[in-house]
């Protein structure tokens, strides 16, 4: 009942080292608190032009958005995440770029996605279908068919919500993401190619949109 009470207010994490050091890192503050709070992504290049973000969130992005990132608080950095109706459906965490982590959130997506419709048809996950069918306890082709259907749904990313803890430096990383239906995406913003990265969402087929949240999230 005291939670809300705890989430504004620092705590310091301490880790000590093997040649007898201390490192104090203090928590970061969340200043995303209401769907109100995030920014609708904007810049203003050098020669006065302005790009922004042509559509707004839906008020179903917008909620996915304040979920994912909050859920972003607590992934280790570096971080891209993807959230659809209020559930995480794919994490990808640790690589030093943005195209290698969004490939590795992807990839876990549409892994989880085989695995939820290996469980829902044949009560086990999709690497235990693989070695049931090889047994000969299943029919041949049923992975390979729980695979296909996981990529027809495009591993539930079709409609998701992208989150990522710090902004994109190239638009590679955008592209990737809405490669897969992905068509809300929610970062911190202030990268020089921010402009850029707001024209690939405007003229995605359809129309993706992208909120800023000028901060960006950071554990380590």
């Amino acid at each position: 009942d005291r939670i809300r009470e705890y989430a504004v207010q620092r705590f310091p994490d301490f880790k000590s080292l093997i040649d007898g050091g201390l490192v104090v890192q203090q928590s970061p503050l969340n200043r995303i608190v209401t769907e109100k709070d995030f920014l609708p992504a904007e810049m203003k290049r050098k020669d006065g032009t302005v790009h922004r973000i042509a559509r707004t969130p839906t008020a179903a992005e917008l909620a996915d958005m304040l979920f994912g990132w909050s859920v972003e608080q607590g992934v280790t950095s570096n971080s891209v995440i993807f959230v659809k109706d209020g559930v995480t459906v794919g994490i990808g965490t640790g690589e030093q770029d943005r195209v290698g982590v969004t490939e590795i959130a992807i990839d876990k997506a549409y892994k989880k996605c085989a695995d939820s419709i290996s469980f829902l048809k044949h009560g086990c996950l999709f690497f235990e279908v693989k070695l049931k069918e090889k047994a000969g306890s299943l029919p041949k082709g049923s992975a390979d068919t729980a695979w296909a259907e996981a990529c027809a749904r495009k591993g539930r990313l079709d409609g998701a919500t992208a989150v990522s803890d710090a902004f994109f430096p190239k638009r590679d990383g955008v592209d990737a993401i809405l490669e897969h239906g992905v068509r809300s995406i929610v970062q911190p913003g202030g990268s020089l190619s921010d402009w850029e990265i707001i024209d690939v969402c405007n003229a995605a087929t359809p129309a993706a949109t992208m909120m800023f949240t000028g901060q960006r999230a950071f554990k380590h």
